[in-house]
């Protein structure tokens, strides 16, 4: 650091930074403050600065990185400020509880010849600080890298979790957060960064400048940069003075970036014994700023957004895992988000991109998979929209590569992807929460199922093909081993008839989507009631079936009806001859003989203690996602979701 070292290989000899490990109190206005911030090279990612900032010892010397130091300083150097504050939070937090953490940075002034001391918090006084400069310093190429550090060091401070087994409950870090000084600023925080991710800044180019361009005789404080002392900056560039450029990060914009994973850390802390977690309640309240209606005195921290603007970003940013748990979080938690969205006139911009991650469910991880669809799970539970989206028509999806679809409705493609998730599933991973959730939400929409794709009807009925094949093996299989348990006693026999259950269950429920369509819909889908026909064979085997019997009525009724009509107009007929007979049919068929079953109705519910899952998926993804913070995992003792 300083202007000794411009290389991370020189940091060993440092001497700035030996002072700053060492016994000796350095007073706030010696000029080694100044000295030590100076120093010109990239910030490094290794853990190589980490080793050679930090001492135990060093904090017990008295040498406290006073935040009035900081206040008072060059932009320049505030960040240099912020980068080595990181650096010790980031090794503090992993060699020591947070009770030896708090005893370090608790600050004691003694007057001479007196034995009393006045303490102060600087563990509180720099979590304000952090908020203020996230929340109150206007974003400018000057200051953008300041911003992501601040944000970065934030995230550090909440790191606690990485080292505990067990989600914490209680913590210093959430006793602060959650009450005292840092509680005012929860609304403006969680607005500064939805803005941030609304605003995907990306950073300023290299060679931006701190401060602009000086005439020969230079400004005062360009003046005062300049003569801090010998060898330092005058000019702050991305990369470094002198130095090869950094390498682009792997994100468009780390702030944008690094603030919605800090924005997802606060959504999830847990609550306080005695009062909710302050951050959810912000996200769960905010409303649009289009909204005039006051709010009401009963909820705390509530502030206005762009609903407009973030519906885009939102739209445009679901290909990482965090910005769909951000669409999850909003549309569960947050009503007037979820009415805005479900009204829009081009959800299609926003379904498209979830659909594309449950398509490509191969290359992604399972617990983005999860989120995707359970958004739209979410979405289904409106009868609206389950109408909107067979409105909406489709052109060339270039990304769906199992057919050539040259135009298909949102519906029809909505209902290809979830049938294609579910076959994988049952191919792979054979997970039956992903099964679940994947029938309640066709089931959701069968009822509004409005001019089915001819290939959407086709794949309906081959799942049920699938599924009953599957259904037919296990119970030869079931048959084969109950023979053989007659002839030997002592081998252990599989438990076909947990897995026959199984499947019997999910064929109880294509049943009931299909009989919902039919029931509430015939007449807009002849392409079903064609698939339907021509697959009629499948549906034999469960119409004495005792599970099946009851939902099968209307099915067999609807079979044995057009089947009729067909035969009646003869052999031979071509597809276009047989949809029309069916088209006529469906005028001529008694409604009143289609037995009426309840709605199909299924909404998500989030399970107990949600915290045990989205706690460690929310930092597996800033372990793997954040710009510039890397963890060992070798030291991480919460249990992190695998990235499949």
């Amino acid at each position: 650091m300083g202007s000794n070292s411009s290389r991370i290989g020189d940091l060993p000899k440092n001497e700035y930074l030996k002072k700053l490990s060492g016994t000796e109190s350095v007073s706030e206005n010696d000029p080694f403050w100044n000295q030590l911030l100076s120093f010109s090279f990239p910030a490094p990612t290794s853990r190589l600065l980490y080793n050679h900032l930090y001492r135990v010892e060093a904090l017990g010397g008295g040498n406290h990185f006073s935040l009035q130091v900081f206040s008072h300083i060059f932009i320049w150097q505030t960040h240099n400020a912020l980068f080595i504050i990181c650096c010790l939070l980031k090794v503090f937090i992993y060699e020591m509880s947070e009770e030896e953490l708090q005893l370090h940075f608790t600050y004691e002034e003694k007057s001479p010849g007196s034995y009393s001391s006045d303490s102060e918090d600087l563990l509180e006084e720099l979590l304000c600080c952090l908020m203020q400069l996230i929340t109150d310093i206007p974003l400018l190429d000057i200051t953008y890298e300041i911003s992501v550090e601040a944000v970065s060091t934030m995230v550090v401070f909440l790191s606690c979790q990485l080292f505990h087994k067990e989600v914490l409950r209680q913590s210093i870090s959430h006793k602060y957060l959650m009450r005292g000084r840092c509680l005012p600023y929860t609304s403006k925080l969680v607005k500064t960064l939805l803005y941030n991710f609304i605003r995907q800044e990306k950073p300023p180019p290299p060679g931006a400048h701190v401060f602009p361009q000086q005439s020969d005789a230079g400004g005062l404080l360009y003046g005062l940069a300049s003569g801090v002392a010998t060898g330092l900056w005058t000019v702050f560039t991305l990369g470094g003075v002198g130095s090869k450029a950094a390498a682009a990060p792997e994100v468009s914009s780390p702030l944008a970036n690094q603030s919605l994973l800090l924005l997802l850390i606060l959504a999830n802390l847990t609550d306080a014994a005695d009062a909710p977690n302050p951050y959810r309640q912000a996200i769960m309240s905010f409303k649009n700023t289009q909204d005039s209606s006051p709010f009401p005195s009963s909820i705390p921290h509530a502030f206005q957004i762009n609903f407009n603007s973030l519906y885009m970003a939102l739209c445009e940013q679901q290909t990482s895992d965090q910005a769909t748990l951000l669409l999850y979080t909003l549309l569960h938690q947050n009503s007037n988000i979820r009415t805005y969205m479900l009204a829009r006139t081009d959800m299609e911009n926003l379904v498209l991109p979830i659909l594309e991650i449950l398509y490509h469910v191969e290359e992604r991880n399972s617990h983005h998979v999860y989120m995707a669809l359970i958004v739209l799970l979410i979405l289904t539970e409106d009868d609206g929209f389950n109408r909107s989206i067979h409105e909406v028509m489709l052109k060339n999806i270039t990304w769906y590569s199992e057919r050539v679809l040259t135009e298909i409705s949102l519906g029809s493609l909505l209902i290809l992807v979830v049938i294609r998730t579910i076959q994988y599933n049952m191919t792979r991973t054979r997970d039956k929460y992903l099964h679940t959730n994947c029938l309640a939400a066709l089931a959701n929409m069968s009822a509004q199922f409005r001019s089915l794709h001819q290939y959407a009807a086709q794949r309906i009925i081959s799942l049920f093909s699938l599924l009953s094949k599957k259904h037919n093996k296990v119970l030869e299989q079931a048959t084969q081993s109950l023979r053989g348990s007659l002839s030997s006693n002592d081998v252990p026999l599989p438990d076909y008839a947990q897995d026959l259950n199984v499947i019997e269950e999910v064929i109880r429920m294509m049943l009931e989507i299909i009989n919902s369509c039919l029931t509430n819909s015939l007449h807009h889908n002849p392409n079903l009631v064609y698939a339907l026909l021509y697959k009629r064979d499948l549906f034999e085997q469960f119409q004495t079936h005792p599970s099946f019997q009851d939902i099968m009525q209307n099915i067999d009724l609807v079979i044995t009806f057009f089947s009729s009509r067909l035969l009646q107009a003869g052999a031979e007929l071509s597809v276009e001859r047989v949809l029309e007979i069916i088209k006529q049919g469906v005028v001529a068929l008694p409604k009143d003989r289609l037995k009426k079953f309840p709605e199909l109705k299924f909404k998500y519910v989030e399970e107990e203690q949600p915290e045990e899952f989205f706690i460690p998926y929310v930092w597996s993804l800033v372990c793997n996602s954040a710009v510039g913070l890397h963890w060992n995992p070798q030291d991480i003792q919460l249990f992190t979701m695998d990235s499949d």
